[in-house]
């Protein structure tokens, strides 16, 4: 499962960061990564309602997906993880590099004001891995432990029902057979 984790975050550079305000209200923000194993890095601004959030609550939600042609092939993540600023050196420049290198169009390295920004460490607790070609609306539910050891918890029951490239090949047999009657 952590390959499939892996490969998955690996085509994607772009997730939604949902928050926790004040009021109560979950806040979804899309925001560029980079991730170094499992765990992800992302680049905040100071003045964000996203660093408000997170000063005053760790808790995290993160999805990472993108559309697919056929809902058969929609593949994607689910994390709940906590989120802390990453001040130590020299970490926290390897990984802005990294962010720099990722995301060039993003980040102007000269440009950039780390007494402005914040770059964030996201450490995930769960981790449901999202795979239509096993069924709509399949997950795998994989908990992180110490040390970014996975453990794989049952299947969620929560399949819509068949693949809809399968369902219709069904619904044309079906017509082909009302037809021939």
């Amino acid at each position: 499962m952590q390959e499939k984790i892996l490969s998955i975050l690996g085509r994607h550079g772009l997730m939604t960061l949902a928050t926790n305000r004040p009021d109560g209200w979950p806040q979804a923000t899309s925001v560029s990564y980079v991730h170094r194993g499992l765990v992800i890095y992302f680049l905040i601004s100071r003045s964000s309602q996203k660093f408000a959030n997170l000063s005053a609550d760790d808790r995290v939600s993160i999805c990472i997906a993108a559309g697919s042609p056929a809902p058969s092939q929609f593949e994607g993540l689910s994390m709940s993880a906590k989120a802390y600023e990453m001040r130590d050196e020299p970490d926290r420049s390897d990984m802005l590099e990294q962010m720099m290198a990722h995301h060039p169009a993003y980040f102007d390295t000269p440009a950039l004001d780390m007494t402005r920004s914040a770059l964030f460490r996201a450490l995930p607790q769960i981790i449901s891995i999202v795979d239509f070609s096993k069924g709509l609306g399949h997950s795998d539910v994989v908990t992180v432990g110490a040390d970014q050891i996975l453990e794989m918890t049952a299947v969620r029951p929560d399949n819509w029902g068949p693949d809809p490239a399968v369902a219709r090949g069904a619904r044309s047999e079906d017509s082909a057979a009302l037809r021939a009657d």
